[in-house]
């Protein structure tokens, strides 16, 4: 994206300034573990020690880079907690069975076990980095991330000034795409607005997940209707690439007064109890989430972020290594952290 449409999406807001109060705010959410590991399975950084330190020194480029463009005014940090899964695999127990594992050059690693115990290692030392930023971090046991994001999301646009983009590239966050909530995918440098959902699938951001509980998504295992691909789907459910904003029930419709036209409208209906399934599993509208998680993740927004804390950062830095992954590490710091911690002071 050019500088011009990206100072449009961001409200017109000058490059250099933090903006006022009552401009409303500008929210960074980052899903953590999912850029952590594509950080670790694309960049083969070895320190000075011949440790690796993809995964760590990638995440907090990816970071830095992220904060200078958008200059946030706010930013979560969200990682899947222990048992995150479980409440999907419950309904569906083959719920993300199939993915695949990320792998860097297998140089670096002489087992499995050395390369989770790497990964392990490097969020550890990245939740220590990140608590020296002015920044957010949250996680709950057996709560998966997409489910904190996609409610914090929601919650803090309610204020219709405020904008929020959220970092992933898990496509389940299109649904949330609207007029406030942006997606930015960092592999494609892409910010992702509902008019770019739109073009690419043909449908608008509140009609994607349908779309996606037909076609199915292999990364999480969920089946959809056999046989169905882009041509039969737009040829077959045309009122899926309309302005209406359709339900699953309106699905069961269509499907009941046309199964005499074609096969898939049968197969669709015979299946249709594993497609409620899955659009419950994907359903981020309603995020599985108890009012008690809830209430933590509102107080969680009401508390102040992490101050920056240059010492004890540097400190970091200097023992792992990070010199040739962040590099201008003083500039980085002043210009892009110091700016946030600020307006963070004077916002208390």
């Amino acid at each position: 994206m050019d500088k011009e449409n990206l100072l449009k999406l961001l409200n017109d807001i000058k490059e250099d300034d933090m903006p006022s109060f009552d401009e409303g705010e500008r929210i960074l959410i980052i899903d953590g573990l999912n850029l952590f590991l594509r950080n670790f399975a694309v960049l083969n950084y070895i320190n000075p020690e011949g440790t690796h330190i993809g995964g760590l020194g990638g995440f907090l480029r990816s970071l830095g880079s992220l904060a200078k463009q958008l200059k946030p005014t706010s930013i979560y940090i969200v990682f899947d907690g222990v048992g995150s899964s479980i409440n999907r695999k419950n309904l569906l127990p083959e719920y993300k069975s199939g993915r695949n594992v990320l792998r860097v050059n297998k140089v670096s690693f002489s087992s499995q076990e050395k390369e989770n115990e790497s990964k392990t290692d490097q969020i550890i030392h990245l939740i220590h980095y990140l608590q020296c930023l002015p920044v957010k971090i949250l996680s709950l046991d057996g709560v998966e991330a997409d489910d904190i994001i996609a409610f914090l999301s929601k919650n803090l646009t309610q204020n219709k000034k405020n904008k929020t983009f959220i970092v992933s590239a898990d496509n389940d966050f299109l649904q949330l795409v609207d007029e406030n909530i942006t997606m930015y995918r960092s592999v494609e440098k892409e910010f992702v607005t509902p008019k770019v959902v739109k073009e690419k699938y043909g449908v608008h951001p509140f009609n994607f997940l349908l779309y996606k509980t037909l076609m199915g998504d292999s990364s999480d295992k969920v089946g959809g209707v056999k046989g169905l691909g882009k041509g039969k789907f737009d040829k077959l459910f045309p009122e899926m690439l309309g302005e209406n904003n359709l339900t699953l029930d309106d699905i069961y419709k269509i499907c009941a007064e046309r199964f005499k036209e074609h096969i898939i409208y049968c197969r669709a209906l015979e299946n249709f109890d594993n497609l409620r399934k899955a659009y419950k599993i994907m359903d981020l509208s309603n995020p599985m989430l108890d009012d008690q998680e809830k209430d933590y993740i509102l107080d969680h927004v009401k508390e102040s972020p992490y101050e920056l804390n240059v010492e004890t950062f540097l400190k970091f830095y200097h023992k792992d290594g990070l010199g040739n992954v962040l590099k201008n590490v003083d500039y980085w710091i002043k210009d892009i952290w110091s700016p946030i911690n600020r307006y963070n002071k004077a916002k208390k």
